[in-house]
């Protein structure tokens, strides 16, 4: 028996005592320790009689009787009629072999979830940093130089708008001019 187990005294008046918290409990609060992961092991009072497989047994058939989703009709049967110990070692071998599968892949799904939920934050993560280190605040004379370096360009790009500009002489003109100074 490992050190964290919690045993459970079962006593002649089908109580149950849990020894590791000084309490009485009943088949839900054992139903919820090993939910919890913990280790339970139930034992009879005056004998010392190892009683957790039938006590875990029957915390399944109360829960069966709650939820009619319980163990399939078929494989009840099979495991009433398979009552030779060979025939229930494979039964109980590849039930063992089903559930392990199944929390296998429950793992593994959740293992995707959080790399795709770190996938979909990444981005947004990344952005974050861009602009936090875009923003590092400049030295204000090096920025005061630039806006007035701005200024002045706008400034002469204004006024070379401003200008007006000389008319084009039309062809006429031009052969005008060109008679003149011949």
């Amino acid at each position: 028996m490992a050190a964290d187990t919690i045993v459970i005294k079962k006593y002649a008046n089908r109580r149950l005592y849990d020894t590791s918290n000084s309490r009485y409990i009943n088949l839900e609060d054992i139903a919820a320790l090993v939910r919890n992961g913990k280790d339970v092991q139930v034992v009879d009072a005056n004998t010392g009689e190892d009683l957790t497989r039938v006590t875990l047994t029957q915390i399944i058939v109360e829960d069966a009787k709650e939820q009619p989703a319980g163990l399939p009709l078929e494989l009840l049967r099979q495991l009433i009629v398979t009552t030779d110990h060979v025939g229930q070692e494979f039964i109980l071998w590849y039930l063992k072999s089903a559930f392990d599968t199944y929390q296998k892949v429950q793992s593994s799904v959740q293992d995707r979830l959080s790399q795709m939920q770190s996938a979909a934050l990444s981005p947004l993560q990344m952005m974050k940093n861009f602009i936090q280190s875009s923003t590092v605040p400049e030295k204000p004379a090096e920025s005061n130089a630039e806006l007035l370096e701005l200024r002045r360009r706008i400034a002469e790009l204004e006024a070379r708008q401003s200008k007006p500009k000389p008319r084009k002489k039309s062809r006429s003109a031009k052969k005008a001019s060109a008679r003149k100074r011949a």
